[in-house]
């Protein structure tokens, strides 16, 4: 698979088969829990790999290592009913979730006596889901930290959000382009800079 290999493609897999899914559940379930059912009437509200994985996504993951899952769908209006901060709460919950998966995977890690295959594999898993953590909280759109932070913000600010959100994915993309030429590299230091720090202080 172009040259993939085996320690290459476990940790991809690890996301296409755990993170992700949790992460988009995360999402689904915050969502009906604050009074919107569009992710249950969607499929969304499962943690089946299948119904949250896309398909483009899900290849670009496992060969160039950049991956997407399917967006949970929202009604705003829904939400906001039951709180004005509802959109901000439900995309603060994938985020969230990948580190709380984080933090369970450090227990049998802390318990000691665990094989170096599975403290190996442990540790990727961790440090795979604090990427998504930092990742997505990148407040640029389509990332849920820029709904997060728009919460956040004055009116003045939200503005001034909203005039950046058509470029979010383009801003993005020359993050990572320019990331991994090794020239301006945001990535590492917004994403996995913290990432292995946090790593360091959970294990």
């Amino acid at each position: 698979m172009l040259g993939l290999t085996l320690g290459a493609l476990i940790p991809r897999l690890i996301i296409l088969l755990i993170a992700f899914p949790v992460h988009e559940f995360a999402h689904a379930w915050s969502a009906n829990e604050l009074g919107d059912d569009t992710p249950r009437l969607n499929g969304r509200l499962t943690l089946n790999p299948l119904a949250h994985l896309d398909v483009v996504g899900s290849i670009m993951l496992l060969l160039a290592g950049f991956g997407w899952a399917k967006p949970v769908p929202i009604n705003p209006y829904a939400l906001t009913r039951r709180t004005s901060a509802g959109v901000m709460l439900v995309s603060a919950a994938g985020p969230f979730s990948n580190l709380i998966l984080a933090i369970l995977a450090t227990i049998p890690l802390r318990m000691g006596a665990t094989p170096p295959q599975l403290s190996q594999f442990l540790m990727q898993f961790i440090f795979i889901n604090l990427v998504l953590l930092f990742f997505n909280m990148i407040p640029l759109f389509p990332l849920d930290g820029e709904k997060v932070l728009a919460y956040l913000l004055p009116p003045a600010g939200q503005q001034a959000m909203a005039r950046i959100r058509p470029y979010g994915p383009m801003i993005l993309l020359a993050m990572l382009v320019f990331g991994s030429l090794g020239a301006i590299d945001l990535i590492g230091t917004l994403v996995t800079g913290p990432a292995t720090f946090v790593l360091t202080q959970l294990v």
